[in-house]
């Protein structure tokens, strides 16, 4: 699969950067508010071996609210238009709203990474048909506002692998061509059930797309190791080899020159 100008490949995963422009993402709120702030941001990621960027105007941390899409848009187009003006790297839109996507690949995104795999907003699913773009649906339980509220389940990777192929079927009959998966590590799960779906990563294989997994810096590592945010960087790096003998196409990483280094050598010692 062609994201942009990158071919995605079965046998060594993509590395993909976090931009986030939120005042209020569970990591790096507010770091990047600042479009040019964000613009260097995103080139640095690029020179430090990211292979897709990712931007995001919308945090969807726990108990996050959704913002207009007016709001959306300001904080994500500069930025977008910014990084695309100085380098040809494959940019990712992190959104739920069809007409901020639509903007975004106008402006030269090539690939949509849909946290509500086209549940928010049912034209989304037709936009990616209709501009043959890659989308990334991901499975999450509930909303950002309420998926951490006593998430449970009594199959967890039953529901997620028929969340998912029921939203990949959706996807292709919409004309959809190019699909990607995401578990959604934190979104609506405990951290025991994170660890599970690490671990059982393999069993979304026969649903014959690519994963993309996002592990970096998240709750559940906090939780299972007593770390703060900042200090969360080797249990990551742990987590992406897990998700690499598990399959994973694509991580999705804030720190990606620890992660390129990482995963360089771990490719070459597997």
């Amino acid at each position: 699969m062609k994201i942009g100008t990158y071919t995605l490949q079965s046998d060594e995963p993509a590395l993909m950067g976090i931009v986030n422009v939120t005042p209020d993402s569970f990591s790096d709120g507010g770091r990047y508010l600042d479009p040019r702030a964000a613009v260097e941001h995103a080139l640095s990621l690029v020179e430090e071996g990211a292979d897709i960027i990712d931007v995001g105007g919308e945090s969807t941390r726990p108990g996050s609210e959704s913002v207009v899409e007016d709001e959306e848009l300001g904080r994500v187009m500069p930025v977008i238009e910014g990084i695309r003006l100085q380098s040809g790297v494959p940019i990712s839109i992190d959104t739920t709203k069809s007409q901020v996507a639509r903007r975004a690949i106008g402006a030269g995104v090539n690939m949509i990474n849909d946290t509500s795999a086209g549940r928010f907003d049912p034209a989304m699913l037709d936009l990616a048909a209709g501009e043959d773009v890659p989308i990334c649906l991901m499975h999450m339980k509930g909303t950002p506002r309420t998926m951490q509220i006593d998430p449970s389940y009594d199959d967890l990777m039953g529901e997620i692998g028929s969340f998912l192929q029921e939203a990949i079927k959706r996807a292709q009959a919409l004309g959809v061509g190019k699909v990607i998966i995401d578990p959604g590590i934190g979104f609506g799960k405990t951290a025991q059930d994170n660890v599970v779906i690490l671990r059982r990563l393999d069993e979304l294989a026969h649903l014959g797309v690519p994963v993309l997994v996002g592990p970096s810096r998240k709750s559940f590592i906090g939780k299972m190791l007593d770390l703060d945010v900042d200090k969360r960087l080797e249990a990551t790096l742990a987590t992406l080899a897990v998700a690499v003998k598990g399959g994973a196409s694509i991580l999705r990483v804030h720190d990606v020159g620890a992660a390129r280094r990482f995963i360089d050598m771990f490719m070459l010692c597997r």
